[in-house]
């Protein structure tokens, strides 16, 4: 080959790793188009449900969301606060709040069954929370947020005042002799001094939630609607 040969030939390799190199650099990480992208994207919300302090997600992480059976301690595997649990039926949930892990009776502190939705405050000063046969439980906030409604199931467990009902006065009809109670509660840690006002209902109830109430539980009942 002559030397005009040679020269247009290094001339056309030089374009060629020019185009390679300009092709490499404009990928990223994981050789996509659009820069370094380093495994599945989550928003800020997202990264911060299930984790715990400094973002651990670990066995020993403190969770904003647990299963629905076992036993967790407080402060090691999750947090004290208010958690919902929603969509259980046939009455096989059931949950427990103890102050120590010795499981004799006198270390309850509260319990109870749920039927729909069922709110729980789980105190600093607890150190073990039980449930079984619950839907997964989730941390809500503290100060209630959402589209409050201005009807209830009847048979639909807790509704959170603020968040899942408005106040006002409700009304239920229709409730057999034994099938219908409901119950006014301060708060969600189901000890005796939460409780407002409670009855069992046979025909029409008829009841005030007020805008200090925290919830509002049913059982059995027809459904209720707002009346004012």
């Amino acid at each position: 080959m002559g030397l005009k040969g040679r020269i247009a030939l290094n001339a056309a390799l030089g374009v060629v790793v020019i185009g390679v190199v300009s092709a490499n650099a404009g990928q990223g990480t994981d050789g996509g188009p659009d820069g370094p992208h380093h495994g599945p994207s989550a928003s800020s919300e997202d990264g911060a449900e299930g984790a715990g302090p400094g973002g651990d997600t670990g066995p020993g992480a403190r969770t904003a969301a647990f299963g629905g059976d076992g036993a967790y301690r407080v402060g090691a595997d999750i947090r004290p606060g208010t958690y919902r649990t929603t969509g259980n039926t046939g009455g096989h949930c059931r949950w427990e709040r103890a102050e120590d892990a010795s499981g004799s009776l006198g270390s309850a502190l509260a319990g109870g069954s749920v039927g729909g939705t069922g709110y729980v405050t789980v105190e600093a000063t607890d150190k073990l929370f039980k449930s079984s046969g619950c839907a997964q439980w989730r941390a809500v906030p503290v100060a209630p947020r959402g589209r409050p409604g201005t009807s209830m199931d009847g048979d639909g467990g807790m509704f959170r005042v603020g968040a899942d009902i408005v106040p006002g006065t409700y009304r239920s009809s229709g409730n057999a002799p034994g099938s219908c109670s409901w119950e006014r509660t301060e708060d969600a840690t189901h000890e005796p001094g939460s409780v407002l006002a409670e009855d069992d209902v046979t025909g029409t109830a008829v009841v005030t939630v007020r805008a200090t109430d925290g919830y509002f539980r049913t059982t059995g009942c027809g459904d209720w609607k707002k009346t004012r």
